[in-house]
């Protein structure tokens, strides 16, 4: 497989190919091609390929394209969800509930082993099995736990603080819910998922869609 750079926007798109591949396969389609992936998702067919030919190990066709059973193994392999990789979850409000009860997280090779709450009415109980542990038990459980990936759902007054106590303990990766800057020394992972921008750009795109300036 190729050692080309992937931009954030191509990896962005590579889980959407990978659900419509999966549908594909579920409904007995053996082989697809750029121009009806493209038409189905709304990308270009010059996109399309660029992408599919990072990522496959076996050339498409003529006529044929590519086996959708070796988009799906290409994919997985490249995004590394056949590979477990474990997360907790640090701030067990309802997002962060919500974050512990999915169980779609699986499919895409993430393990969230447990939570982390200063609420002492949370410590103790279970989501979705997985235990809610007190913040003071960070230092000896990430390490035991072999833990890399911490997901921050934290109130914004506390996130930095307890962002240097995730580093300090050996989180390598932050998937941060905090609608806030956060710093982080060099070689940590920061990935922000910023729902109020998500929510401006759809609120922007609605407008103009109605009619709006």
């Amino acid at each position: 497989m190729t050692s080309k750079s992937v931009s954030v926007k191509q990896l962005s798109r590579y889980p959407v190919y990978l659900k419509l591949f999966k549908q594909l396969k579920e409904q007995g389609v053996e082989d697809t091609s750029a121009p009806q992936i493209a038409k189905v998702l709304g990308f270009t067919e010059e996109q399309v390929r660029k992408d599919l030919q990072l990522v496959s190990t076996i050339d498409g066709k003529p006529r044929c394209g590519r086996k959708v059973i070796n988009l799906i193994d290409d994919i997985e392999n490249f995004l590394g969800y056949r590979d477990s990789t474990l997360a907790v979850v640090v701030g067990v409000g309802h997002l962060g509930g919500a974050l512990m009860a999915f169980r779609g997280f699986d499919e895409f090779g993430l393990d969230i082993l447990a939570g982390f709450d200063p609420n002492p009415k949370l410590v103790g109980s279970t989501i979705n099995g997985k235990p809610i542990f007190g913040i003071d038990k960070l230092e000896n459980l990430i390490p035991r736990l072999n833990v890399h990936i911490a997901i921050l759902v934290t109130p914004q007054d506390c996130a930095q603080e307890m962002v240097d106590e995730l580093v300090r303990c050996g989180i390598k990766a932050i998937w941060n819910f905090v609608p806030m800057h956060i710093n982080v020394p060099d070689g940590i992972i920061v990935e922000n998922e910023n729902l109020a921008s998500s929510l401006a750009v759809l609120s922007h795109k609605l407008k103009k869609k109605l009619g709006g300036k």
